[in-house]
């Protein structure tokens, strides 16, 4: 599975440009299951299990990954872009970016040695940014970039530490990861699988995934800020990596039935799933829209821990995933009786 994780992290695919791991999960799911695409983007699967469950489940997972796209050219060849989905400024400084036709580019700043004042120490403004990919003017740059084109951030996938795994876009590949290992396996029971778009953005292709299938409950993969740093607080890492699965009982685009939430943590217990609580009210997932789809769906969030997420360099722990992926599993079966 963790090797499924690194071949969609290093796939390009911003939100409105999934379709290299559209085709990618489509190789892998085909001839295993009935799957169609609707009209967004989003892949709809439906898995034969050993058992027709009680209650219509589906799984949800993210494929588009925050980016930039190009929104003006300037004379001397540099182009002007604004961030897809939330990227913190900071992040996007000297990084390097790779358009969806293989251009490559680095984020340009003023350089810290003509800076004046202020400039030395504050955060530019994201509209002073530029993306310089080696062109000398606007013709040039014309003749391998156009307004409206879209990159994501050129990075390598790199496995180190105790457990750890480093890459570009975890986020939420590695729920896409954990579905297509489900897909491939025997399951209990029958579910419908939603690999959707534009989540970066407003949640936007979970809300026809989920009107389509209208299920009764709904189990949302994710990843969530893990804030286990240096000098945080408790009551502010959110999660911690390590310490298992994440369930949200409340976010930024969902308050969480509570008793679904109680549920996660008995089955956890009596399967031997690590488990814990993210601890901050803060962010959003599919889980926003589609517990509001149709006339409502009970709707759960479990969530890998990632460091540094919607950046070149996020960071899960391999044993997070795992933990993740037996609760979809147990929940699974769970709802389905």
């Amino acid at each position: 599975m963790i090797d499924m994780v690194k071949k969609l992290s290093l796939l390009n695919g911003t939100s409105g440009r999934e379709t290299k791991i559209r085709e990618y999960i489509i190789s892998q799911i085909d001839g295993k299951c009935d799957w169609h695409t609707d009209a967004l983007g989003n892949i709809i699967a439906f898995k034969k299990g050993i058992k027709t469950p009680a209650r219509k489940i589906m799984l949800d997972a993210h494929m588009d990954e925050v980016g930039v796209i190009v929104t003006y050219i300037t004379s001397d060849g540099m182009l002007k872009f604004s961030p897809v989905g939330g990227i913190d400024t900071k992040v996007l400084l000297a990084r390097q970016i790779v358009f969806d036709n293989g251009t490559l580019g680095v984020v340009g700043i003023k350089p810290i040695h003509l800076s004046k004042g202020d400039e030395k120490t504050k955060i530019p403004d994201a509209d002073s940014l530029y993306i310089d990919i080696g062109a000398s003017s606007k013709e040039e740059a014309e003749k391998l970039i156009k307004i409206g084109d879209t990159g994501v951030f050129l990075s390598d996938f790199v496995e180190f530490g105790d457990n750890r795994i480093k890459g570009k876009a975890l986020d939420d590949r590695v729920g896409c990861a954990i579905l297509l290992d489900m897909i491939n396996s025997d399951l209990a029971y029958d579910a419908y699988f939603s690999f959707s778009v534009q989540e970066e953005i407003g949640l936007r292709g979970a809300a026809t995934s989920a009107y389509g299938i209208d299920p009764e409950y709904a189990i949302v993969l994710e990843t969530t800020t893990a804030a286990d740093l240096i000098d945080v607080p408790d009551h502010k890492k959110v999660c911690k990596l390590g310490e298992g699965a994440t369930v949200s009982f409340m976010d930024r685009s969902t308050l969480y039935n509570k008793d679904l939430f109680d549920t996660a943590f008995r089955v956890a217990g009596e399967k031997g799933i690590k488990i814990q609580p993210k601890t901050v009210i803060a962010g959003g997932n599919n889980a926003g829209a589609i517990h509001k789809a149709r006339a409502g769906i009970k709707t759960i969030t479990i969530n890998t821990p990632c460091r540094y997420l919607h950046s070149p360099s996020c960071v899960c722990d391999t044993r997070d995933i795992e933990s993740v992926r037996a609760l979809a599993e147990a929940l699974l079966t769970e709802f389905a009786q």
